[in-house]
């Protein structure tokens, strides 16, 4: 194996993630909900201000002949006291014992909606406030559609202003409801929904007697429970090129890395060219007197020399030859317009991505939706997409563009449009034109393919798990993917990962139909190990078309309305969690059903053009159950009430004595077809 692969596996001592996790939190909501007066409060109580600075602003409050407000700590701009609004993203960090924030107080009104995107967009979590007396607005259903497409999956609710009806829990209640099911139409499940008054400090910090009726969290405990986000030191290498200079002899390839790390010696690929070099030297700023470092990593701007000549330009984007950047000239994004023009088809825009900027035409325009009155979808309008709206739109460019899919790589996965030198929208790629991509997995002949699993199965056969786990990562080139759906098997691997903090993509699918059990082992496991795990979930517009066709329950009363609503559940989201992988790992025990009694430690999938790893294939129910109490691994309620294996909860159910472990699973269909009897190929099940 290359040395600068084994790098990729144990990241640089330097470049290690602090011992105190940082979780950057957007604070979003209708204009005059309470944010700024929240943050301003949080800081307070925590002791986040700097000496004298409360005491300051309240005598620059007594000057100007206007009472005092909590948000003129996060309203910094003059304008701003005025006009009593948030124009601007404010960032300021704040500390626990437990966490290191950074809070993003983003603008609520309409006008500046663009910079709330702008907040949001660097956020691994969110606070949503509503007022409870105003209660749920147009603005409120925006912010909550523009987290979903930011792909912010921590939610916390606060109900603020409770003061305003009298800490009445028959209010908190009516606008938690509300509020939920807008966020369940979303897939979005909040962590908590908190009844606060920031003016006052009732459950920012301390439970008051006024809410004694509330038994959840407080503000500051429910943000130490947000997962960070993956360390980006963790991720695959991307280094956008800012610009190239020449010094006397020395060409230097500068730029800011954007994820993962780099070290004198390692092989790097320049996307969308595909050309190699090997990396000669790392140069930093300040010069280093010819004593330059050995590696760099995320966050670190940063020039590097190359063993050869290689044409590169502002925009190229350098990752590491065995996990390159993919690439094209067709991109499909999920796009955010905020132009008061609306978007057409066959209009022309600037494309950004990172450095690069490029041409591009609109192709096509779909599955458009004005999330402030999502019953007024804008479908119509064919071919157009309004001021506010969401839609997909792909666009065909007039130079190939590095990009991540988003889901794969936040930081190298969003887009920006330009129309006349001017933001005109944003968003997040989807996908790029496969024919163009270059991606980090060449594609391996069936029979070639085969031979590595036969090979790879003989060398893991006699390791331990953990062992196996480590040489599954050591032996494997690319992206490998873990797909849990928070069973025991799946638990067992998870803690070996995290243990030997292994670089491997934890996913799961959510279906929008899991067991609560499920989601709360999911958020006691991310706690547990301090990670997040990826959700990849329906596509909005296909869960909508199958509801159309089928109903809600449909699947309850044919085998083709169970195949339908598995594909769009979970066939088509598991293809978008092993896009581009080269190793795919599951929990399949031999044990489980007769359908997996011939499975192997390591399959060649042909479909998929990847190896897949069941390295639990030779364990016993029992022998997990051991493992997992010894360790103290988080284990799902649903084992206890006689739940083998765990499903979506329509179609799951706890297993009889004497039935094999997998006879609860998809129990409507033949006995023959346990083994993702929904799952198999279109020409079969049909």
């Amino acid at each position: 194996m290359n040395a600068h692969v084994a790098a990729e596996v144990v990241i640089p001592s330097k470049l290690q993630v602090p011992s105190r996790p940082l979780v950057r939190i957007v604070i979003v909501g209708h204009v005059d909900h309470g944010k700024s007066t929240l943050i301003g409060r949080l800081l307070s109580e925590t002791g986040g201000l700097p000496d004298g600075k409360l005491d300051e602003l309240k005598a620059v409050s007594t000057r100007r002949g206007m009472p005092f407000e909590w948000s003129f700590l996060l309203d910094a701009l003059q304008t701003e006291r005025d006009q009593g609004i948030t124009i601007d993203t404010s960032q300021i960090r704040f500390r626990t014992p437990a966490r290191e924030f950074v809070l993003i107080d983003a603008p609520g009104h309409a006008e500046f909606l663009r910079n709330m995107v702008t907040g949001a967009s660097q956020a691994d979590a969110a606070l949503l406030l509503v007022d409870v007396a105003e209660g749920v607005r147009e603005q409120t259903l925006r912010h909550v559609y523009l987290l979903h497409l930011l792909g912010i999956r921590q939610v916390v609710v606060v109900i603020n202003k409770m003061d305003r009806v009298g800490y009445d829990d028959g209010r908190f209640r009516e606008i938690a409801t509300e509020i939920t099911a807008h966020l369940a139409d979303l897939g979005l499940k909040p962590a908590a929904v908190i009844p606060i008054s920031a003016r006052h400090g009732d459950g920012v910090v301390e439970r008051t007697p006024a809410i004694g009726w509330y038994r959840g969290p407080t503000v500051i405990e429910a943000l130490d429970r947000f997962a960070p986000e993956r360390p980006a030191t963790a991720l695959p290498l991307r280094l956008p090129v800012q610009a190239v200079y020449r010094f006397d002899d020395r060409r230097i390839v500068a730029g800011r890395i954007q994820s993962g790390f780099i070290a004198v010696g390692d092989e790097i690929a320049v996307a969308p060219s595909g050309r190699r070099a090997i990396v000669r030297s790392i140069e930093v700023w300040p010069g280093n007197d010819g004593a330059g470092p050995r590696h760099a990593g995320a966050g670190q701007s940063v020039g590097i020399m190359l063993d050869r000549e290689l044409f590169i330009a502002r925009g190229d984007m350098i990752a590491h030859a065995q996990r390159q950047a993919p690439s094209g000239r067709r991109l499909k994004a999920r796009v955010f317009w905020l132009h008061d023009s609306p978007l057409a088809t066959g209009a022309s825009v600037s494309v950004r991505i990172g450095s690069a900027e490029t041409r591009g035409t609109i192709a096509k325009i779909g599955n458009m939706l004005d999330p402030g009155d999502q019953s007024a979808a804008n479908r119509d309008a064919v071919g157009h997409l309004k001021q506010n709206h969401i839609g997909d739109v792909e666009i065909t460019l007039a130079d190939p563009i590095a990009a991540d899919q988003y889901e794969v790589s936040p930081r190298t996965g969003r887009i920006v449009l330009d129309v006349g030198g001017y933001i005109a929208g944003g968003g997040l790629v989807l996908a790029l034109d496969d024919e163009s991509q270059t991606f980090a997995v060449a594609a391996e002949k069936s029979q070639a393919l085969a031979a590595r699993a036969a090979s790879l199965d003989r060398a893991l056969a006699g390791l331990s798990l953990a062992k196996r786990l480590a040489a599954i990562r050591e032996g494997l080139d690319g992206a490998i993917v873990f797909t849990t759906s928070f069973g025991l098997e799946d638990q067992v691997i998870l803690h070996h990962i995290c243990d030997a903090a292994l670089d491997i993509d934890v996913v799961t699918l959510d279906t929008g139909r899991l067991f609560p059990e499920t989601y709360t082992v999911w958020e006691e496991t991310e706690r547990r190990y301090g990670r997040r795990i990826r959700a990849i979930y329906p596509h909005q517009a296909a869960l909508e078309d199958l509801i159309a066709a089928q109903g809600i329950n449909g699947f309850y009363y044919a085998k083709q309305a169970r195949i339908a609503c598995c594909d769009v559940r979970k066939v088509e989201p598991l293809k978008r969690a092993l896009a581009g992988a080269r190793g795919w790992i599951t929990g399949l025990r031999a044990e489980q059903s007769a359908d997996r009694a011939q499975v192997g430690l390591v399959m060649a999938d042909r479909e998929r053009d990847l190896l897949k790893f069941n390295p639990l294939v030779d364990w016993s129910r029992p022998a997990l159950e051991e493992l997992a109490s010894a360790h103290e691994v988080p284990i799902n309620a649903l084992h206890q009430k006689g739940f083998l294996s765990i499903g979506c909860a329509p179609c799951t159910r706890a297993v009889r004595s004497g039935e094999p472990e997998r006879a609860g699973r998809w129990w409507r269909e033949d006995g023959t077809k346990k083994e993702c009897g929904l799952h198999v190929a279109a020409d079969a099940a049909r």
